[in-house]
């Protein structure tokens, strides 16, 4: 009987070896890459990690092409300040809601069908955003276009599925930086597209509205891309991973999975971290460009451009807060990564503060710069604590901190943004404060097997089997 099992243990040890050496990347022994190529395509680690971030990145590109165009728009919608306002909160309102339902989602069906399916539902709607003819209408279409936003849970849920603990930061924070590049690319290019379109002769008021035509398509195409070419899981799609877990064990309910993820006081600090680190990037990817138009004069295209450059910093900014996660936890483990987040947050704060206080426009944009790098840095920083909070309900948890950073866009856009409370300079300086005091309940989050930032893991951690599971 032993030499049997001993047999059947051989045999399970050569089967494994050979489907790791099946692999491009090397991998973990769950199959999970332990390295990042960016100039890989293999399957099906780094094609998973490429696919995903353009997907999202044409997400983010169609919900921020309105923006640049508002003063068109405004003009042939006759918006009033209010109406632009409540505009950029629905926008993030549809997003709270998506991005909280796609973490389970995920749980259940996959990131890949989740991705995808959410981004053809909602570039229908980026294409009708041609024939808007009302504020109302208008607001209606921001509500729903924002829902393609839940593409971020996706995101991170694949890249959490497809790259080891030791790098997982640094492929979150590349996958989603590169995606976010998007929002600012965005500014730069659609006013170029109207800019073309009214150069062939086309009247303003419809040129416009023409322009709608290509995030709307590019979109849709990424997620044909997602479907025709991805791959959940290294080991193959997440239906079939199911049907083997529950060969093996039995599975979770989708409502325990959701009271696991909800009953974690982390995933609920995180999401007030990201909050007041996403949810601030949102809010200004929504402001900046009308802020330098109104505030220093400058012409529509060099607005685009000024604000093009806060959302490419995702390019490097929010990688590097992913890198300097997993450096920092491979010098200091979880204490690592937590006071890294609550450092560059702190910087991240009084910078946003700064920007709202200085008057001159190169100061302004030397400032934005500066500020853009920290906040994304501080981005990254937040999602490479979140794989460790619970691999049981990382969907929920992942949603969890995604719709806390859409929440916190709606609190800011609602509360320093709407109307004529404050003006836009003295907002921005008030979300810095916001960005500084929301830091502290950083310091509250505590791993038993790990410790927090100021404590180091419990006495008792040794007899918890799996904690990640567990939680």
């Amino acid at each position: 009987m032993t030499q049997n099992l001993l047999v059947s243990s051989s045999m399970e040890e050569a089967k494994d070896i050979r489907k790791e050496s099946s692999f491009t990347l090397p991998v973990d022994s769950d199959h999970k890459a332990t390295e990042l190529r960016l100039f890989s395509w293999a399957p099906p680690h780094m094609q998973a990690f490429h696919l995903s971030w353009v997907s999202l990145f044409a997400c983010f590109f169609s919900t921020f092409a309105i923006p640049p165009l508002l003063p068109i728009i405004r003009d042939n919608l006759n918006l009033t300040d209010t109406d632009i306002s409540n505009a950029g909160i629905a926008s993030f309102m549809g997003s709270i809601f998506s991005r909280l339902a796609m973490g389970p989602i995920c749980d259940l069906i996959g990131p890949r069908h989740a991705s995808a399916t959410l981004s053809l539902l909602t570039a229908p709607i980026v294409f009708a955003t041609s024939f808007a003819s009302s504020p109302l209408s208008f607001i209606l279409l921001r509500f729903l276009i924002g829902f393609s936003l839940a593409n971020f849970v996706a995101n991170q849920f694949w890249m959490s599925s497809m790259f080891s603990g030791s790098i997982v930061g640094l492929a979150n924070g590349v996958s989603a930086g590169w995606a976010n590049v998007g929002s600012g690319l965005t500014q730069l290019l659609m006013p170029l597209i109207y800019s073309f379109i009214t150069n062939l002769g086309v009247t303003s008021f419809r040129a416009w509205r023409v322009a709608f035509i290509v995030p709307a398509t590019f979109q849709a195409l990424t997620a044909l891309m997602v479907l025709a070419y991805g791959q959940d899981l290294p080991d193959g799609n997440y239906r079939k991973a199911k049907q083997q877990l529950a060969i093996n064990k039995p599975k979770d309910s989708f409502l325990e999975i959701l009271f696991h993820g909800f009953r974690n006081y982390r995933g609920w600090v995180l999401g007030l971290v990201y909050a007041f680190s996403f949810g601030v990037e949102l809010t200004m990817d929504n402001i900046i460009a009308q802020y330098f138009y109104d505030r220093f004069n400058v012409e529509i295209l060099v607005s685009g451009a000024i604000a093009a450059g806060f959302g490419l910093g995702n390019i490097v900014s929010r990688p590097i807060g992913g890198v300097l996660s997993d450096e920092m936890a491979k010098r200091f483990g979880i204490r690592g990564r937590l006071w890294s987040l609550w450092i560059v947050l702190i910087v991240a704060g009084l910078l946003c503060f700064l920007l709202g206080q200085v008057s001159s426009l190169s100061v302004s944009i030397i400032v934005m710069c500066a500020f853009s790098f920290f906040v994304q840095a501080a981005s990254g920083l937040t999602f490479g604590v979140v794989p460790f909070v619970s691999r049981r309900s990382l969907g929920v948890i992942s949603g969890m901190t995604g719709s806390g950073g859409t929440v916190g866009a709606v609190v800011t856009q609602l509360l320093l943004f709407s109307g004529s409370t404050f003006s836009k300079e003295t907002g921005i300086s008030l979300m810095g404060i916001a960005m500084i005091v929301c830091t502290l309940p950083v310091t509250f989050i505590y791993f038993p097997q790990w410790g927090g930032m100021f404590c180091g893991p419990s006495k008792h951690h040794a007899m918890i089997q799996d904690y990640q599971l567990i939680e």
